[in-house]
């Protein structure tokens, strides 16, 4: 079974290196979510890095757009927050301009100085005293849910584990009611899929409607803090705050779904990504069990590897150049994580996993500069948890079919995975 699986992927990569080993450089659209879906992206982004680093692309289902491909320009962009702009109003951070009514500021989607005022707020949430609070929480939990997995039985380990588990500590950041948790899954999918039929959601009014939901809820519980003493929880810590005690509706709902899809989709996609990595490469399997102390690399070569976000987008504000190309004010700048992650020029042997890396931090998954994840050691700290606990259980957990992968260029990701304990 395994082997047919493997071998069907190969193919379509394959078939997928000489499509784009044979197209046109101007004819390359490599956000096209049908890339990701598939898997297939990985040649696009190699000939890039080679031929055209910093590409054009005139016509695409996002309009017309730059893509950033190699690591050191990536950084370049990033840590260049004076040209590069992450503001909601010109058209935010990913390669999809929301439509001009939907678009929601956060701190993710500001430029300085309200960018850092506002961040700040929530900062507390993830310093080292506070993330030893959360490790016992997350250990109790973790636990718990793999405690009660079924044993020779098929299941999905993308809803059963990651999404459970995430969606837990979703819950315990924000004090949100326990019973009523998995809506914040559901609001994270939907701020992030794309519509169309078939889909999450057909239009991005029925999108909106579900986000207004999640914004009438949220309000309820904000008044609640706000008229309390300061907690120490998400919601609290922006409800006391001067920077963000009087957000208008539109800010309020836009760091909400910053801190859900934050707290979310990345980690719960690394979750599972770090289960397929392992059972794509079983001597890395076999090196973690007998040496668990190697998770403290793991961990960020899984996110390397992983790369739960493909992309951030930025819009010049001036007239400027990258890697000898001119890029005109107002334009869009897709910086490729994924591809970043895969530069032989800074990571060796980039496309395979090494849980023993001399620098497994050398990655770029986190971004960089003043929009680096603020809760990026709080997912490590969930990774190295889980397989913590997974250890103490099991002997291996089998992938039993290849993942179902997410319709998006955005948010790389697993809708399912199946998988079995043995009894």
């Amino acid at each position: 079974m395994h082997g047919t699986i493997e071998q069907a992927g190969e193919a379509s990569l394959r078939e997928a290196r000489e499509k784009a080993n044979s197209m046109r450089l101007e004819d390359f659209d490599p956000g096209h979510p049908e890339l990701f879906q598939t898997d297939t992206h990985w040649p696009y982004f190699d000939r890039l890095r080679k031929e055209d680093p910093v590409h054009y692309c005139k016509d695409s289902m996002f309009g017309p757009y730059w893509s950033v491909t190699k690591y050191n320009d990536i950084m370049a962009v990033d840590t260049n927050h004076g040209v590069f702009s992450s503001a909601a109003a010109l058209g935010g951070i990913t390669i999809r301009d929301a439509p001009p009514d939907l678009r929601r500021e956060s701190f993710i989607a500001m430029d300085q100085p309200r960018h850092s005022a506002q961040r700040k707020t929530v900062a507390p949430m993830f310093t080292p005293d506070n993330l030893d609070e959360l490790a016992i929480n997350i250990r109790k939990r973790s636990a718990s849910c793999l405690d009660n997995l079924p044993r020779n039985e098929v299941f999905d380990f993308v809803d059963t584990v990651a999404i459970e588990l995430t969606t837990q500590m979703l819950a315990v950041l924000f004090d949100f009611p326990w019973e009523d948790r998995r809506k914040l899954t559901r609001w994270s999918d939907v701020a992030t899929t794309l519509p169309g039929p078939g889909g999450l959601v057909a239009t991005d009014e029925e999108r909106m409607a579900e986000l207004n939901e999640c914004a009438g809820y949220f309000a309820k519980l904000w008044k609640e803090r706000a008229s309390g003493p300061p907690r120490n929880d998400l919601l609290s810590l922006m409800a006391h705050n001067d920077a963000t005690r009087n957000m208008d509706p539109k800010n309020f709902l836009g760091n909400l779904i910053l801190l859900i899809v934050g707290g979310n989709d990345t980690t719960r996609n690394t979750m599972t990504g770090s289960l397929y990595a392992l059972h794509r490469h079983p001597d890395q399997y076999r090196k973690l069990r007998e040496n668990p102390a190697l998770l403290d690399t793991f961990v960020p070569e899984v996110i390397r590897w992983q790369t739960p976000l493909a992309h951030m987008r930025r819009t010049a504000l001036a007239d400027t150049e990258i890697g000898g190309k001119k890029i005109r004010k107002g334009e869009k700048v897709v910086m490729w994580y994924v591809s970043g992650n895969r530069d032989d020029e800074v990571i060796e042997k980039p496309y395979d996993f090494i849980i023993d890396r001399a620098r497994p931090r050398t990655h770029i998954s986190f971004g960089f500069g003043i929009h680096r994840c603020v809760g990026m050691r709080l997912a490590e700290l969930q990774l190295k948890i889980i397989w913590e606990e997974i250890f103490k259980r099991f002997d291996r957990i089998e992938v039993v079919d290849e993942p179902k992968r997410v319709y998006s260029s955005f948010i790389k990701g697993y809708e399912t995975l199946p998988v079995r304990i043995a009894a």
